[in-house]
C-alpha cells in the first residue's frame, strides 16, 4: 500500500486531521450549544471546560491552526475524560464505553507530535513569513 498511497500521505494526513478535528468540535458543540442531538450543559464546570476544549481545539486541529498545542490539550482532555468518566465503570474500555476517548487521546497525541502538516493554516503562515 505504501507504494500506491505513500505519494498521497500529506493529503491523507490533512484529511485525517480535518475529520478528527471536525468530529471533536461536534462533541463540544453538543455540550455548549445543545445541537446535533446533545443537551446544552454549561452549569457543570467540568462539562463546560470539556465543551470549550472540544469545540475550540477541534476547530484549530481541523484547520491546522496551532494544531500541535491544540491537539496536545485535546489529548490530555481525553485522558482525563477516560479516567474520570469511563474507568470507574470498569477496567475494559469496550465495557466501560471509553474506547472513543482512548482513540481520540492517542490520535491527538500523534497530531500534536506531527503538527499541522503541509496543508493547514500554519503551513500558509510559514510560507508568508
Amino acid at each position: 500500500m505504501q507504494r500506491w498511497l505513500g505519494r498521497w500521505s500529506e493529503q491523507i494526513y490533512a484529511l485525517l486531521r480535518f475529520v478528527a478535528g471536525a468530529l471533536f468540535a461536534c462533541h463540544g458543540a453538543q455540550k455548549l450549544f445543545g445541537v446535533l442531538g446533545g443537551q446544552r450543559d454549561t452549569h457543570d464546570p467540568w462539562v463546560l471546560a470539556a465543551g470549550v476544549i472540544e469545540f475550540g481545539c477541534g476547530i484549530l486541529v481541523a484547520t491546522g491552526f496551532f494544531a500541535s498545542p491544540a491537539a496536545f490539550l485535546a489529548s490530555g482532555e481525553m485522558a482525563v475524560a477516560y479516567f474520570k468518566v469511563h474507568a470507574p465503570r470498569g477496567f475494559w474500555p469496550i465495557l466501560n464505553k471509553g474506547e472513543l476517548a482512548i482513540v481520540y487521546c492517542f490520535l491527538f497525541l500523534y497530531i500534536a507530535a506531527r503538527g499541522s502538516g503541509t496543508m493547514g493554516i500554519d503551513a500558509l503562515r510559514r510560507k508568508k513569513g
